[in-house]
């Protein structure tokens, strides 16, 4: 029988997911579309749709991407449940990246098929300079993809079992 305790990673996934979702949900059900909540000089709760992928891209075109977007998170989303379940015990870290981005994809997959647009609402700027605007979601997925470069370049140190 297959060792299911690497599927136990997908309990990091899943959290990811849970506070993606329910943190969309809060802002949704609290904030009007555009409204802007100041919560320090650099960073404020603005309620956007992001009907493209990162930084908006394809936003504008025309409804396709919905559906290429969709189709991509899930087809990534099937590869890193696989590749979870192949990791080395050793792997630690490489699974928690992995997680990380699972959850986040599977996330902003859900707001596509439900919504046709992606919640955002994280807004960091300076002066009159935005960053694009991002959910929790976007952040599983980028901290997760740092893990897994931190990992490939050996950066980070990790013990070998015997």
């Amino acid at each position: 029988m297959r060792d299911l305790s690497r599927l136990k990673w997908l309990g990091l996934s899943l959290l990811a997911l849970i506070l993606d979702q329910a943190s969309k949900l809060v802002i949704a059900s609290s904030m009007q579309l555009y409204q802007s909540i100041p919560i320090t000089s650099f960073f404020k709760l603005t309620y956007v749709r992001n009907t493209g992928a990162a930084f908006s891209f394809l936003s504008d075109a025309g409804g396709w991407q919905r559906w290429f977007f969709a189709v991509l998170a899930i087809l990534i989303s099937i590869i890193i449940a696989v590749w979870l379940t192949r990791l080395k015990k050793q792997e630690t870290l490489l699974a928690v990246a992995l997680s990380l981005i699972l959850g986040g994809a599977m996330g902003n997959l859900i707001d596509r098929l439900a919504y046709g647009y992606v919640i955002d609402f994280l807004d960091v700027y300076y002066q009159t300079w935005h960053w694009p605007a991002f959910n929790v979601a976007d952040s599983a997925i980028t901290l997760g993809v740092m893990l897994m470069l931190l990992e490939s370049f050996g950066l980070v140190v990790t013990k070998e079992s015997d």
